[in-house]
């Protein structure tokens, strides 16, 4: 008998939980600061400048850019970036990491260090590149569209 096609979707889920449980057992690492803002400062400190148009963070995040907006309100309140009128275009605005962003971020990065250490023990480079070209596929998914 065959063996059973993996499912998935399942697995993805199982996986997402027992990441977000896993970042949420260690919360000194992030010292106030959500999930969902450590991504924000991981795509501003990505950039030579430490900054980037709110659509540009929307569209690396995969997120609405009014999602973006609303964070990174809460997150200039927490002093760990700065929104900026663009100077070349009035309609935007930028979000500059601060120095506090800076510090939070390298933070969460040492935690994920460890994390991605766990995630590809006992795999591969080879492996790990086709888990990265799979879930990158994953990622890409747009809803309501037909398979071709």
């Amino acid at each position: 008998m065959p063996p059973a096609k993996p499912r998935f979707v399942q697995l993805l889920n199982r996986a997402q939980r027992a990441l977000q449980r896993w970042i949420e057992l260690r919360p000194e690492s992030w010292e106030g600061i959500s999930a969902a803002q450590v991504g924000l400062l991981f795509v501003l400190q990505s950039r030579r400048e430490q900054s980037a148009a709110i659509g540009e963070v929307a569209a690396e995040l995969g997120v609405a850019p009014a999602a973006v907006t609303n964070l990174s309100k809460r997150m200039q309140a927490a002093g760990i970036v700065e929104r900026l009128a663009d100077e070349h275009d009035a309609r935007l605005t930028r979000l500059h990491m601060t120095a506090a962003g800076a510090a939070a971020s390298a933070r969460a990065g040492e935690v994920l260090v460890e994390l991605n250490a766990r995630l590809s023990a006992g795999f591969t480079p080879e492996e790990l590149q086709v888990v990265a070209r799979w879930l990158e596929q994953a990622a890409t998914l747009e809803p309501g569209l037909s398979r071709q």
